[in-house]
């Protein structure tokens, strides 16, 4: 059996919908089990122990959570050089528009040697003022299904053998 590791931040509950809707696109796959942790509970044995990932983060202040940037900082060096070419995709739920979470996590994921096996998601939630940015976030259908497929796509392709 192989592990999708899901690591995830969500303060207003966006990204936690997110990952969560990955975790059930992947759960249809019976050689894969999908684990969703939240990224301060998530330690080095648990990256080096999986056999691809999902990175879900909320875009905060333009770039990725503190919370998975901590998750990076305590992983990074104890995975190095252990899980190369191992596949990986990001999720991103954005007040405005996600692309520097993105590309912090593409830079951590090329010094891990990951592959991304598909294109970033980002839901823009288009929260702007400080209630918004604060409320609780309801991510809709459409982009909770992308979620799914990208959780499924990567599942399958692992069964697979393809990555």
């Amino acid at each position: 059996m192989k592990t999708l590791l899901i690591v995830f931040h969500s303060l207003t509950g966006g990204t936690r919908q997110m990952a969560e809707a990955a975790a059930e696109g992947a759960s249809g796959v019976p050689e894969v089990a999908a684990r969703l942790q939240a990224a301060p509970d998530t330690e080095p044995a648990d990256v080096v122990g999986a056999d691809g990932y999902i990175f879900a983060t909320p875009e905060n202040l333009a770039a990725m959570a503190g919370r998975m940037k901590d998750f990076f900082d305590r992983t990074y060096y104890p995975a190095l050089d252990r899980i190369n070419g191992r596949p990986y995709a990001t999720l991103v739920c954005a007040g405005s528009d996600g692309e520097n979470a993105v590309r912090q996590i593409a830079r951590i994921a090329t010094g891990w040697r990951l592959r991304a096996v598909a294109a970033p998601l980002i839901v823009c939630t288009h929260a702007q003022t400080p209630e918004a940015i604060l409320a609780p976030k309801i991510i809709s259908p459409a982009d909770l299904t992308s979620c799914r497929d990208i959780g499924a796509a990567l599942a399958n392709g692992m069964a697979a053998g393809i990555f």
